[in-house]
């Protein structure tokens, strides 16, 4: 396993050992990467992830070599020979081509051959010896064998079979297929004027080398197949695979060599092609689907890492025409302390109203912030709101919607608030979002964000598996308040999971506040390792002992005691004093286990406890004037702000109803290798507009600031 890993990650053997170890011992990734610096020299969470996944990998593969070397061994085919092959295959591909001669058939044409007793004249043909290979073939005319050429035809049957289960024969054609394959589409002509169509319109007569597509492109060339807009073909040159398959199996210019080569012919077209090509697709369909989970996951991140304006008081609006703006007013932990709805937008139009009932609620519940969701009557119910003239300064943000209505729909959101209808619960889950991007979207299942590219054609496994990964090492980034943590936050600590986040949050409901770390050992069923996992990213505000609110791991206060000794201060004076923690000889402290890693870890966490590494959040006000896509037009300066990230390019929010594409060779004079360089999710820039398409909605732009 060592070796594999190695091999496929390029990082030190020592370093995976005790990475794997770790994880043996039921370590997770946030707290092996954070506390056991020394153990895996200084692997981050991403070279941990890559641990994980070739372990899983490489059990996998002895798993099914397992399993394959029974089913041999059942056969009774196991020879001494091919148990060593199996054991010393290194991918699954070769070791299922190792399998396929002895895998249980279906009923074939081969298989229907070898009952009528053709597979002696197989053999006969197979070695190009006969030169009379036709008389030979009458002496198998028998049962439900009525002709010499019957006989032939089932022998090349047999043949084919041969041919497709060669391992070196299916690599040849790979190579061909991972070399020069092309994927070609073609619209179904019935569904040319289909309007759902349209948006694929640029494959209704496409073809590109299939190793070089995008992956974008390639999701949505499967898409529109899935759909049943366009048939999709992959493509080789057939007359060069067919004579490189000759020259390896044909030996010599017979009679029998004729019979060989339409064997060939036959087990590339119905058996080899049709088989490889499908593999080739699923390759690359792989890739890209690893592709769009990686541009997922990094959006994901940006996302959930986005600036909160912490503890504030706020008003938070769902804006609607017809229905109505809803409002709600929360206190600066969250808390629902007011609801109602207005109705300043046409039909009603009653602004004026409205205006008065939103300064009376901001002065009631001291507002500090103002949250506008950015749906339907966003714009129009931000000009309203900065028309209003508040006594206290309040700031106003305009707040992203998606996944609020899969929230307040949510167990959990019904939980929260049993007695409030969906459109409540998604004016508080837009508020909650400025307070804490991160304590919010942990309660909406990843997906439903919408900051991906094809995130429902992809893998869905993969991509839970690696979206779970993301938000686990976010939450444990920044930590969580236990006491005022939500069970969906505090599931995502290191070592907690559903159940003890359930059993944390019930102990807190029934004893009050947890006052100090060691409290947090009296949860029932939150035992010694789930303690020592989580303990660290586990913040509690306002303890006697000040390391409580802080990364520092409980397993290290004796250093930090011992630190504050010898330097003659108390705990409390050593903590935040950068000068006495800067002059402070760490090589005094070093010991087994805590080495020089670890201890500039404690006193940089010394010198600012517990600090959010979040940035605060900025307020932005788009051009007033932009209402819809028909107020843009050609070279026009807009403020904007990124929403989602792809491969090709970035997408931008300037406040109307459609984003504008800022494509990967609009972002930078220079050639871009990756769209994160150039921009993050939720940065705000300013765009130009280069193009505007109304009838089909598109809008491209170029990063100019």
């Amino acid at each position: 396993m060592i070796t594999y890993i190695t091999q496929h990650t390029q990082l030190a053997e020592k370093n995976i050992k005790s990475t794997i170890q770790l994880l043996n011992e039921d370590c997770t990734i946030p707290f092996i990467s954070r506390y056991r610096k020394e153990a895996t020299g200084n692997l981050d969470e991403v070279q941990i992830g890559e641990i994980v996944k070739f372990k899983e990998q490489f059990e996998a593969l002895e798993k099914r070599k397992k399993a394959i070397l029974k089913a041999l061994e059942e056969q009774g085919v196991l020879t001494e020979d091919l148990t060593q092959k199996v054991e010393n295959t290194q991918d699954l591909t070769t070791l299922e081509d190792l399998y396929l001669p002895y895998k249980k058939k279906r009923k074939t044409k081969a298989e229907t051959a070898r009952k009528n007793g053709l597979e002696p004249l197989a053999k006969i043909i197979m070695s190009q010896k006969a030169n009379d290979i036709e008389s030979i073939a009458y002496k198998y005319v028998k049962g439900d064998i009525t002709s010499a050429e019957e006989a032939l035809e089932g022998a090349r049957h047999i043949i084919a079979e041969w041919i497709n289960e060669r391992a070196d024969i299916r690599n040849l054609l790979r190579n061909q297929l991972e070399r020069h394959a092309q994927i070609s589409t073609k619209v179904i002509k019935s569904k040319k004027d289909d309007e759902k169509a349209q948006k694929f319109r640029d494959y209704f007569d496409w073809s590109e080398s299939l190793s070089r597509i995008p992956s974008h492109r390639l999701l949505a060339i499967l898409r529109a197949e899935n759909e049943g807009f366009i048939r999709v073909k992959i493509e080789i040159d057939d007359i060069r695979a067919l004579e490189l398959m000759d020259n390896r199996i044909i030996r010599s210019q017979n009679a029998c060599a004729d019979q060989v080569e339409l064997a060939i012919s036959d087990a590339y077209k119905r058996l080899l092609f049709p088989s490889l090509s499908n593999e080739a697709l699923s390759k690359a369909k792989d890739k890209a689907d690893e592709s769009a989970i990686t541009v997922f996951a990094k959006n994901l991140k940006q996302l959930l890492l986005g600036s909160p304006i912490g503890e504030k008081r706020v008003l938070a609006i769902d804006p609607g025409f017809r229905t109505g703006c809803k409002i709600v007013c929360l206190d600066a932990q969250g808390n629902l302390k007011h609801n109602e709805t207005i109705y300043p937008h046409a039909p009603k139009n009653d602004s004026i109203g409205a205006i008065k009932k939103i300064s009376s609620l901001a002065e009631a519940y001291k507002i500090e912030a103002i949250a506008i969701g950015n749906g339907t009557a966003s714009r129009e119910t931000e000009a309203l709101i900065r028309k209003i003239q508040f006594k206290n300064e309040i700031q106003v943000f305009v707040v992203s919607e998606a996944g609020a209505s899969i929230y307040s729909a949510s167990k959990i959101a019904r939980e929260e608030f049993p007695n409030y209808d969906v459109t409540v619960r998604g004016s508080v889950s837009i508020g909650r979002r400025l307070q804490d991007p991160l304590a919010e979207l942990v309660k909406i299942d990843a997906q439903s964000i919408g900051v991906g590219q094809y995130q429902h054609d992809v893998d869905q496994a993969k991509l839970q598996k690696q979206l779970d990964t993301v938000v686990e090492n976010c939450v444990n980034a920044v930590g969580v308040n236990i006491n005022s943590a939500s069970k969906p936050l505090l599931s995502y600590v290191s070592g907690i999971g559903p159940k003890l986040a359930e059993n944390i949050f019930n102990y807190r409901t029934e004893n009050g506040v947890f006052k100090s770390r060691k409290d947090i050992m009296k949860v029932p069923r939150l035992g010694g390792k789930a303690f020592e996992q989580s303990a660290a990213f586990l913040r509690i505000k306002g303890a006697k002992n000040p390391l409580d609110d802080s990364a520092v791991h409980p397993e290290r206060y004796a250093i930090i005691k011992k630190m504050a000794k010898d330097e003659g201060v108390s705990l409390q004076d050593l903590i935040g004093n950068k000068t006495t923690l800067q002059n402070i000889d760490l090589k005094k402290y070093v010991s087994e286990g805590v080495g020089l890693l670890t201890l500039k870890d404690i006193i940089k966490e010394l010198e600012k406890p517990g600090l959010d590494i979040r940035e605060t959040a900025k307020v932005f006000t788009f051009n007033q004037n932009i209402k819809s896509i028909t107020d843009l037009h050609e070279g026009q300066l807009l403020p904007g702000i990124v929403n989602n990230i792809t491969n090709f390019g970035c997408f931008v929010d300037v406040g109307i109803k459609e984003s504008g594409l800022i494509h990967v060779s609009n972002l930078s004079d220079s050639f871009v290798k990756d769209v994160n360089e150039h921009v993050h999710l939720h940065q705000q820039i300013i765009v130009k507009v280069l193009e505007v398409d109304v009838s089909r909605k598109r809008i491209q732009l170029k990063l100019h600031k």
